[in-house]
């Protein structure tokens, strides 16, 4: 298997570099926020972290294509860079500290290196092909923390996280999560990059979300899989651009699927 650490190390001054500047522009009395085509809101700290990740890429990797959420795809070759700038950016805009940035290196379109940045809850995970899943924390631990999923076999005993009821409902499937989510032990909508944050951490044992982007997930998939779970779409498939997400301990994978799965 190929070494990433180099391109692990770069994937955290990334990160470094994207925080620094979310981090002066959250709760900024000045923010400007703007509504895109689809109607989801960009900040200017959207468009400025991404911006600054792009252009460190260009000078460290050139060599490699670059997907990210606000200035789209450019390059080609096997190895691309996937950039979500802020995950959670309607949290953001409100002063809700739920957001991250993710950053993905994908080889031949499986993610192999990713990170994932949370400077307002003060936490940070990574992972990469081979490597581990690994979380710090800026206020409780000396040092990084290797991340593991749950053990934990039934749904009648598991945590569950869940989001987007209306676009389950758009899905046709709104009565199937709800069916699941009630056979739950617990079920809580953490929303976001944090579903599945805490399904590698083992606090939560299965996430899925019906409609996402490429850079919502491709960040995410490796620090489940390095974490020992499992991370498909809707149809099963070992993917992070089928639209659709479910990520699990591995042990629940196959029954959240068929809990999930179309009437």
């Amino acid at each position: 298997m190929p070494d990433y650490a180099a391109d692990l190390e770069l994937a955290r001054e990334l990160a470094d570099a994207a925080d620094a500047i979310t981090t002066q522009r959250f709760g900024a009395a000045d923010l400007v926020v703007e509504a895109k085509p689809d109607l989801t809101p960009v900040s200017d700290a959207d468009r400025a972290a991404e911006a600054a990740i792009r252009d460190l890429l260009a000078a460290a990797r050139p060599d490699d294509a670059v997907s990210g959420e606000e200035f789209g795809a450019g390059g080609s070759g096997p190895r691309r860079w996937v950039i979500d700038p802020i995950d959670g950016t309607k949290n953001f805009v409100r002063n809700v500290p739920v957001w991250a940035t993710l950053i993905g290196l994908q080889h031949d379109a499986k993610t192999v290196v990713g990170v994932v940045s949370a400077p307002a809850l003060g936490r940070r995970w990574w992972a990469s092909a081979g490597g581990g899943a690994w979380s710090q924390s800026s206020y409780d631990e000396p040092g990084p923390r290797r991340c593991a999923v749950s053990k934990v076999t039934t749904v009648q005993d598991a945590s569950l996280s869940y989001s987007s009821l209306d676009g389950w409902d758009d899905l046709g499937r709104g009565e199937q999560l709800l069916a699941l989510l009630r056979g739950a032990w617990r079920s809580r909508a953490y929303g976001d990059f944090w579903s599945y944050m805490l399904v590698a951490e083992g606090a939560v044992d299965g996430a899925f979300e019906p409609e996402v982007s490429l850079w919502d997930l491709a960040a995410l998939t490796v620090i489940v899989e390095e974490a020992g779970g499992r991370f498909t779409d809707l149809s099963g498939v070992d993917r992070a651009d089928g639209g659709s997400a479910v990520a699990s301990n591995g042990l629940l994978h196959d029954d959240l699927l068929a809990a999930l799965a179309p009437a």
